[in-house]
């Protein structure tokens, strides 16, 4: 799997198969992968200037078509998923990890005071639901569900299924089995 690069294996959490680069743009079609697929390359040249500048402008310009503000800065492992496209925002300090799923809807951010001023770390094989607020300086682990709706401002262990506003914690063994699929 480590021949695979990364845009395939974000690619390969939506199909189970491991698409050649033709494959890929065909695929592009769906604005989730389009998008994906964008931001991965002005991810890869933003230390190459022009080319920087144009992967910027044309993320800029499907930021504002399919409604993610997602920047290259945002750090973002391997397997990304993105259930569904519209409005959905990532501080770009926000650091994520492999195998997860954000649907839409959801906010990650900074908060600007308090005990928790900062930006979220957020670890691997995370599913985050529809309209999800997840802010601050905390970490969410590993093998965490997030239900839609839930408003999530403290650390979150991993293998937990967290619900509701405020949110509450629930110990879970495999929180994210069956939701988390074709991991790489």
């Amino acid at each position: 799997m480590a021949d695979y690069s990364i845009i395939q294996k974000d690619f390969y959490r939506e199909s189970g198969k491991w698409l050649s680069t033709f494959q890929i743009w065909k695929k592009c079609i769906n604005p989730n992968l389009h998008f994906v697929y964008i931001l991965r390359k002005a991810q890869k040249y933003q230390k190459t200037p022009l080319l920087n500048i144009f992967w910027r402008i044309v993320l800029r310009h499907y930021q504002i078509k399919y409604g993610f503000q997602i920047y290259p800065e945002t750090q973002i492992g391997e397997g990304f998923y993105l259930g569904h496209f519209g409005s959905l925002v990532i501080n770009p300090k926000t650091v994520i990890g492999k195998n997860c799923n954000i649907a839409h809807g959801v906010t990650i951010g900074q908060q600007n005071r308090g005990k928790n001023e900062g930006y979220p770390v957020i670890g691997d094989e995370v599913w985050i639901g529809t309209n999800a607020v997840i802010v601050g300086n905390i970490t969410i682990g590993n093998d965490v569900l997030i239900v839609p709706n839930s408003y999530v401002n403290f650390d979150v262990p991993s293998g937990s299924v967290v619900i509701g506003n405020p949110a509450k914690i629930i110990p879970t063994a495999d929180a994210t089995k069956d939701y988390i699929n074709r991991k790489v």
